[in-house]
């Protein structure tokens, strides 16, 4: 009788018929056979040896596992901090850019022209104050121009400080708006680091 259970198990071929039904009958009796097997035994043995092993790395893992649990902290100490700085730095970039960008060559001509304009203008204002004192007789709000030196006029405004003053504020009008145009037309040229 070659069955493929006879040709697998070859121990159990010395057993009778009688025994096979018997062993599949009794639990005790097969549970006996079976682990008498030499295949079952090479497994059991196998099975253990690995549990031993399992084991051993299971021991092993337990005895990391403090270590593992503070590098884990410290990593994540790490990783918050470096997302701190991170932040930090798009904080301190904008703050860089806003501070460059007061020195970017078309915002210092934007200030050049604006300061080109209020000179004109305060240059004018003390021009028309000087020509309103003189027709009607007042002082102008310049404190400077009513000195004791100097030829004055009937309304008692010193001519002559006037003259100075108002030659100052003109000469750095002049002198922005020069540079100005020489900027407007490309003579002016300042370096982009």
């Amino acid at each position: 009788m070659a069955t493929q259970l006879l040709q697998d198990f070859p121990e159990l071929s010395k057993l009778s018929r009688e025994d096979l039904e018997d062993l599949l009958a009794d639990p005790t009796y097969f549970q006996a056979t079976f682990f008498s097997l030499d295949k079952v035994k090479v497994l059991l043995k196998s099975q253990a040896e690995l549990g031993t092993a399992n084991e051993a790395l299971a021991q092993r893992n337990l005895a990391l596992q403090e270590e593992l649990y503070r590098l884990r902290a410290e990593t994540q100490a790490a990783f918050d901090d470096a997302k701190a700085l991170q932040a930090r730095w798009k904080e301190v970039d904008k703050e860089q850019k806003d501070a460059y960008s007061r020195l970017t060559p078309s915002f210092l001509l934007m200030r050049l022209r604006h300061a080109t304009t209020a000179q004109d203008d305060l240059s004018e204002n003390l021009a028309s104050a000087f020509v309103h004192s003189q027709s009607t007789g007042t002082s102008t709000p310049a404190g400077n121009l009513g000195s004791d030196s100097g030829a004055t006029t009937g309304s008692g405004v010193d001519v002559d400080q006037f003259v100075k003053e108002f030659k100052e504020m003109r000469k750095q009008y002049h002198k922005r708006a020069i540079w100005s145009d020489r900027w407007a037309s490309g003579k002016v040229s300042w370096p982009e680091e």
